[in-house]
């Protein structure tokens, strides 16, 4: 069989994988936190006719080697976290890191390794703990769920993330401080939906992960700004573009294929 047939499927592959890429990011346009994703691609090891010859003296020249491609396949699917725009809502439970750093959440008090974020649409519970829309734990510095204390009638959150509490005795005093974590990797998280990421041997050293405070320059994790949230980096301009890339190329590679079979067409007619 012609080896551009199984170039073009290898092709037409590629092509599918990169729209579903794409028809994700398009999706979660309005997603907040999200990070949108990207296909690169890389060819396949060429099948050597012939060899490298080299220069003999002044006498015979070298010759180049004689390779046929074989294709195309994935080489990565990344996750660009570029920073997202600020959305201004006035909300003081909704909060969006200014910088690199993650927000920390848990299932339970008992997860030892907490899940990242970059989702601020936080919440209070009945419990009175700042929480997720899916009732996820915020952590602290410390890693610890963060709880506002009873006899607190109002509060705010600083850019460091310490929470300013205002008491019913009319004084003022800080309570628990939000914590964020710094990834060496980014791109090296899962995704396990819902908004969360969950760390892994390629963003971490060993996958560790330290909470630590916002708005430090040792550690560069970022300010946290009350009021407002990231929204998602989908460029709807370049996901378009990028489609109409994919498209064209996903139709040349069927013609590819189209070619093949009337070439392999007319191999078979000439025994009539």
């Amino acid at each position: 069989m012609l080896r551009s047939m199984y170039s073009g499927v290898s092709g037409m592959r590629g092509f599918q994988t990169k729209l579903d890429v794409i028809g994700n990011n398009i999706a979660n346009v309005n997603t907040v936190g999200f990070k949108s994703g990207r296909v690169m691609f890389k060819d396949i090891m060429s099948q050597t006719v012939s060899g490298v010859t080299p220069p003999v003296d002044a006498e015979t020249g070298g010759a180049n080697a004689k390779q046929i491609g074989l294709g195309v396949s994935i080489g990565s699917i990344d996750t660009l976290h570029t920073g997202g725009s600020a959305m201004t809502t006035n909300n003081p439970l909704d909060l969006r890191v200014d910088g690199d750093g993650f927000f920390l959440v848990k299932l339970s008090g008992d997860q030892e390794v907490p899940f990242l974020t970059r989702a601020g649409d936080f919440h209070l519970d009945a419990a009175r703990q700042l929480v997720t829309s899916d009732g996820l734990l915020v952590c602290d510095a410390g890693g610890e769920p963060i709880t506002i204390e009873e006899e607190v009638t109002a509060f705010s959150i600083a850019q460091n993330g310490m929470i300013i509490q205002k008491m019913n005795t009319g004084e003022t005093g800080e309570g628990q401080q939000i914590g964020l974590a710094k990834v060496t990797n980014p791109e090296g998280l899962e995704k396990i939906g819902g908004n969360l990421y969950r760390i892994t041997l390629n963003a971490n050293a060993e996958g560790a992960l330290e909470p630590t405070v916002a708005n430090s320059a040792e550690f560069g994790t970022g300010a946290i700004i009350s009021g407002q949230l990231e929204m998602s980096n989908v460029d709807l301009t370049g996901e378009f573009t990028e489609m109409i890339v994919a498209q064209r190329g996903f139709q040349a590679n069927s013609r590819i294929i189209t070619t093949s079979d009337e070439v392999l067409q007319e191999v078979v007619n000439l025994k009539r």
